[in-house]
């Protein structure tokens, strides 16, 4: 699968850089930006994946997180985009929380939407590329993400057992069938059926998880306008986690909002949550 590089920067010592490449999964082409830390030169590296939120592409991350303190640890850190761009389906731009730059993370069964909107199946095709292409240890990978990109860490992750070391979210949508965008997108993307949509939901997937023990970190701000609106629900994440036994670390942060600030503050924790599964 070849890759097209569209930059390269140097970066705390290492190299930001962003590919293009032809999604098999999508039927389109997609940008990712990759982060090689100054050791990768020398050795394969762990990979943390980033998801991002609502009408993000992979550049929001990269400009705006400070998340380059992962040179510190090592890390190679990959940033995908939010949806399959240009696909021209109809309705695809008719609001910002459907269609492009929404993907949800889930792989729509529902026409038109079932051909390019695959995101879920994106996740897992990016890696096999990433450990193609780069100087990765395929066996270490973690996953961390942001709003709608915090609900994709959590359902990836929660739906793979073992796949990654660790996971974690700031502000994440962690109830996707009660609120009102998971309710808009799950009925577009995979239809009426809402048992389906379960498949996708944290909270669900954390009542039937199975696998090995899951260590997940959560960051929320107290003044985020989609915490108090009912999009995020993580009340409901941590009930169903504390009934399963499952540990959660969940910080309420005083002031902060829904914004990359709140993002920003908090990232170096975040690395080193990860690093500390990722460098065992």
């Amino acid at each position: 699968m070849a890759l097209k590089q569209i930059s390269s920067n140097k970066c705390f010592g290492g190299l930001q850089k962003v590919f293009e490449h032809d999604s098999v999964e999508l039927k389109c082409k997609m940008k990712f930006a990759i982060y090689l830390p100054p050791k990768a030169e020398t050795a394969k590296c762990p990979t943390l994946y980033w998801l991002s939120g609502l009408t993000c592409t992979e550049q929001n991350f990269i400009s705006k997180s400070g998340y380059h303190q992962a040179a510190l640890h090592g890390l190679v850190v990959v940033a995908a985009d939010t949806s399959p761009p240009g696909c021209n389906i109809k309705g695809e731009d008719d609001s910002w929380d459907f269609g492009t730059g929404a993907g949800f993370y889930v792989d729509a069964t529902e026409e038109p939407w079932k051909t390019n909107y695959r995101m879920y199946s994106y996740v897992t095709e990016l890696p096999q590329l990433i450990n193609a292409s780069f100087p990765v240890d395929p066996q270490r990978m973690s996953i961390f993400g942001h709003s709608m990109g915090g609900h994709g860490a959590l359902t990836c992750a929660l739906k793979n057992p073992g796949k990654y070391k660790s996971v974690s979210a700031f502000a994440p949508v962690c109830n996707q069938v009660l609120c009102n965008w998971g309710r808009k997108a799950f009925s577009g993307y995979l239809g009426s059926d809402q048992s389906e949509w379960k498949a996708y939901d944290a909270t669900h997937l954390v009542k039937s998880y199975s696998g090995s023990q899951l260590d997940i970190l959560i960051d929320q701000g107290k003044d985020d306008e989609f915490l108090s609106d009912g999009q995020l629900l993580p009340d409901n994440l941590i009930a169903a986690s504390a009934e399963k036994k499952m540990p959660v670390v969940f910080r309420l942060q005083e002031g902060y909002d829904h914004s990359y600030y709140f993002i920003a503050t908090f990232i170096a924790d975040h690395i080193r949550h990860h690093a500390e599964y990722l460098n065992a």
